[in-house]
C-alpha cells in the first residue's frame, strides 16, 4: 500500500483517480477547496477530504505532518480558458503559484515524485499533426494553456535543481464518468448527453467538421497510475495521454444518436488536433483501451438514454 494525495480529488478527472487508488489498495488524502462545487456523488468512501488551498502551505502542513506521502497527483486548476481570459490573474494565481506551492511542499516533507495534469492546450496552433512533444514549439493562445506551459517547465526544473520526481501528463479531451455536463471538461460530449437526456436536439456548431483526440477518462487515470510507478520517467518529461484517433463532431452525433441542429460556428475553433502517443508507449507501456464508441455507450447507460449503439 502506498500513500497518495491528490489534489482536486473531489473533481472529474480527480474522482476517477481517487476510485481507482481506492480500489487498488491504496491510502488516498484528497486536498480540495471545492471551487466546481461539492457533489456529494463524487466523495469516495475511504479518502480522506480535507478542504483547502493548493496556494497555502499551512494546508500541505495539515496533511503531510500527519502522514508519510509517497507521491502527489496534481490535479487542482482553475481550468476554465474563458474564465481565464476574463481573469488572468485569478487563474494564474491557482493555477501556476498552486502548482509551485505543491513542488514546495515536496521539498519539504521529501516526497519523491509528482505526476502533474498538463493539457493539450498548451500546443496552441499548431500546422503539423499528429502533436508530439519534443519537437514543437508550443504556442498557448489562452491564459490556461500559458499556466500549464509554465506548470511543465517548473516541473522539469523542480526535477533538475532539487531532484524531485516530475512527470507531466498532457491530456486530450477528456470524457467518461463523473463529469460534470456544464463544467470545464464536459466539452461536447457531455453538452450532447445533457441535451438528449432534456429531450432536446444536440446543436453542431459551423458544418461540424471539428476533429478532437477523446480520451476515456479510465485510461487517463491508468496513465497516471503508470506515470507514478514507471522507472522510465520522473526527470520532468511531458508526455501525450490522446487516444491517437480523433472524430468529428458529425461522428459524435452519429454515435449518441438522436435529432440535432446546425448553429453558427465559434470563432476561434481549431478544425484538428491529433495526439502523437508513441511517447506514453514507449515509456510507460501505455496506449489507449476504450473507443469513442464503447465509452460513450457506457455514458448513455449510465444517464439512462436510449440503448447504445456500441
Amino acid at each position: 500500500m502506498s500513500h497518495y494525495l491528490v489534489t482536486g480529488g473531489a473533481g472529474f478527472i480527480g474522482t476517477n483517480l481517487v476510485k481507482k487508488l481506492l480500489s487498488d489498495g491504496h491510502s488516498v488524502v484528497v486536498l480540495d477547496n471545492y471551487a466546481g462545487g461539492k457533489k456529494e456523488d463524487r466523495i469516495q468512501a475511504g479518502a480522506e477530504y480535507v478542504e483547502g488551498d493548493i496556494r497555502r502551505m499551512a494546508d500541505f502542513d495539515r496533511i503531510c505532518e500527519k502522514k508519510k506521502l509517497d507521491g502527489i497527483f496534481h490535479m487542482a486548476a482553475l481550468p476554465r480558458v474563458t474564465f481565464s481570459v476574463e481573469r488572468p490573474v485569478e487563474t494564474h494565481d491557482v493555477n501556476v503559484n498552486g502548482l509551485v506551492t505543491t513542488l514546495e511542499a515536496m521539498r519539504k516533507y521529501k516526497i519523491k515524485r509528482l505526476i502533474f495534469s498538463s493539457s493539450s492546450s498548451t500546443y496552441g496552433d499548431q500546422e503539423k499533426f499528429p502533436l508530439t512533444e519534443d519537437d514543437m514549439i508550443k504556442r498557448p493562445i489562452s491564459p490556461y494553456a500559458l499556466h500549464k506551459f509554465i506548470g511543465e517547465h517548473y516541473c522539469r526544473l523542480y526535477s533538475l535543481l532539487y531532484g524531485i520526481e516530475t512527470v507531466s501528463l498532457i491530456y486530450f479531451n477528456v470524457y467518461g464518468p463523473y463529469f460534470d455536463p456544464d463544467g470545464a471538461y464536459a466539452l461536447v460530449i457531455g453538452k450532447f448527453i445533457k441535451q438528449v437526456k432534456n429531450g432536446e436536439p444536440m446543436t453542431v456548431c459551423g458544418d461540424g467538421e471539428y476533429y478532437r483526440d477523446y480520451t476515456h477518462v479510465a485510461d487517463i487515470v491508468r496513465a497516471n497510475l503508470l506515470a507514478m510507478e514507471s522507472k522510465n520517467v520522473g526527470q520532468g518529461e511531458t508526455i501525450n495521454i490522446g487516444n491517437g484517433e480523433p472524430h468529428s463532431v458529425n461522428d459524435l452525433v452519429k454515435i449518441i444518436g438522436g435529432p440535432h441542429v446546425f448553429v453558427p460556428p465559434r470563432s476561434g475553433d481549431a478544425r484538428y488536433f491529433e495526439a502523437d502517443n508513441t511517447k506514453a508507449k514507449k515509456f510507460l507501456g501505455w496506449e489507449p483501451t476504450i473507443s469513442l464508441e464503447e465509452g460513450i455507450g457506457q455514458l448513455k447507460r449510465e444517464w439512462g438514454l436510449f440503448p447504445s449503439t456500441s
